[in-house]
């Protein structure tokens, strides 16, 4: 049989629901693993601060539920040992903490995320460690099935674990509908979302002037995807026009409106973060509401992302990605992998914005689940049939393995630099790109030189073809300061040979 592993931590889930919530949750945990024996998957739970279980996994325990580093180097043990075809952490970060990434892109007062928080080193084979660059190999298929931070309650994680219990695959014209929504100002980019998925932008909203109120029928949709803005510990998405933000969906809009089944992609700022709602006695995150409601799966940002106004990049392609392999019948799990992949394999070099982006997005749902039906077998061939997926699905794990390997050793990865003595052409193309931005001309620009691996080079990369610098300004655009939100941009300027050669303007989402 094929393997899924669900890891937790016993001492926080008691902590948090006592020993009889403890219980519920793992009766919850027994049906979901006797549905998922009769898919052929053989199911375990391991508990991360159990020391017994992980001396047999030849890891250390956790004996600090928060940190990082033990919770990664307990996981990598499992997967040393276990190699498991899925890995779901159940609980919300409070359970399992995200892992503290740098972000690339911090500056405060423009992007005041120090900390990109990620679930992408858990898909990672790369050993524990801070910095981005490491983890841009993702080779193993994660997801995390939340419970509510703070809560005294399990019922929200039970009803979550009987929806993956309960699951069904749906043929394909089942997810063929859609519901999108955008901001004005990223009108043009999300249609180009929408045609490169679905072929058409018959069913996009723009806000303004749609929102936050959307009609059932479109939310009933079983794929959504989101291009608007987002803020921290808010349950709310806002569109933009100008200097207008206004609400283009809340948790209350989309109450009972969520269809089971329903998978969706969103590339708002803080659109995933787990924030405690109820500390903070606000609505729960849009993304739990969909979770709660029967949605399978939910790929989103703990932090600010970005992506441009009027073309594709970033968030959007992240996103985009994700979507097409579920339509294509890969489980969650594995689209949000290929989706990491694929981002990766496809840009030339990985930019500031790119280590940030592939942090921060992650998959919200049990990533063994397979929204679309794959083709039927023959009645009569079942047994051989199933013996057959899960050889394929073995083929495909090795494959991904490889695909993680080649891009380890061959990707180049930007790495901060010093300020280099730029030309008075390079200067001024810099301060050009500024203006073009909105921001001053005095803009300063950070720089970050290209890191080439060597084997690369040996498979014929050609070097002197590729940028050797990339140059980064962030800030607030002059015509923006005085909105009641105020949105940064980020330049992202290549140099070659002593000369800007592109560049890309993103916009915070």
């Amino acid at each position: 049989m094929d393997s899924k592993v669900i890891v937790s931590n016993r001492s926080v889930l008691v902590a948090k629901y006592g020993s009889k919530g403890l219980l519920k949750i793992n009766k919850a945990l027994d049906k979901l693993k006797a549905a998922d024996k009769k898919r052929g998957l053989n199911t375990q739970v391991i508990f991360l601060d159990d020391k017994v279980a992980l001396k047999k996994m030849k890891g250390v325990a956790v004996t600090s539920a928060a940190n990082p580093k033990e919770n990664k180097l307990a996981i990598d043990a499992i997967f040393k040992m276990l190699s498991p075809s899925y890995l779901m952490i159940l609980g919300a970060s409070d359970v399992v903490p995200q892992q503290n990434l740098d972000n690339t892109m911090f500056k405060p007062g423009a992007d005041d995320d120090p900390i990109a928080w990620s679930d992408l080193p858990y898909a990672c084979n790369a050993t524990y460690s801070r910095n981005p660059r490491k983890f841009i190999a993702p080779a193993r298929v994660v997801g995390r099935l939340p419970d509510l931070p703070a809560a005294t309650d399990p019922a929200y994680l039970i009803g979550l674990l009987a929806t993956a219990a309960n699951y069904q695959s749906r043929s394909l014209d089942e997810y063929e509908s859609y519901f999108g929504l955008s901001t004005f100002s990223w009108k043009k980019s999300t249609q180009l979302s929408l045609s490169n998925i679905f072929g058409n932008i018959a069913k996009l909203r723009v806000s303004p002037t749609d929102g936050p109120s959307h009609p059932a029928g479109l939310l009933a949709s079983r794929m959504h995807f989101i291009n608007c803005h987002g803020g921290q510990a808010s349950p709310e998405f806002q569109g933009q026009k100008g200097k207008s933000y206004p609400i283009a969906l809340t948790t209350k809009a989309i109450s009972g409106k969520i269809k089971e089944g329903t998978v969706a992609a969103v590339e708002c700022c803080y659109g995933a973060e787990l924030y405690e709602a109820i500390t903070l006695g606000v609505d729960l995150p849009i993304c739990q509401t969909y979770l709660a409601q029967g949605a399978y799966g939910y790929l989103g940002s703990t932090t600010i992302a970005y992506g441009p106004a009027d073309i594709n990049g970033s968030a959007d392609l992240i996103c985009q990605y994700f979507l097409l392999h579920i339509m294509g019948g890969a489980s969650l799990g594995r689209a949000a992998l290929m989706a990491r992949q694929q981002y990766v394999a496809e840009v030339g070099q990985m930019d500031p914005v790119d280590l940030k982006t592939l942090a921060q997005f992650y998959l919200l749902g049990d990533p063994s689940i397979h929204p679309v039906l794959k083709a039927e077998p023959e009645k009569s061939a079942s047994v051989l049939a199933k013996n057959a997926d899960q050889f394929a699905r073995a083929e495909r794990r090795t494959k991904m393995q490889d695909v993680a390997a080649f891009l380890e050793k061959t990707k180049p990865v930007v790495a901060k630099a010093s300020v280099s003595k730029l030309s008075a052409d390079a200067k001024k193309s810099l301060q050009n790109l500024a203006r073009l931005a909105g921001l001053n001309s005095t803009q300063e620009f950070d720089s970050f030189a290209v890191k080439i691996p060597a084997a690369a080079k040996g498979l014929g990369v050609k070097v002197a073809a590729a940028p050797s610098k990339y140059h980064v300004a962030l800030g607030v655009p002059e015509v923006g300061k005085s909105d009641k939100v105020n949105r940064a941009v980020a330049v992202v300027a290549k140099e070659l040979n002593g000369r800007i050669v592109g560049y890309r303007i993103y916009e915070q989402r």
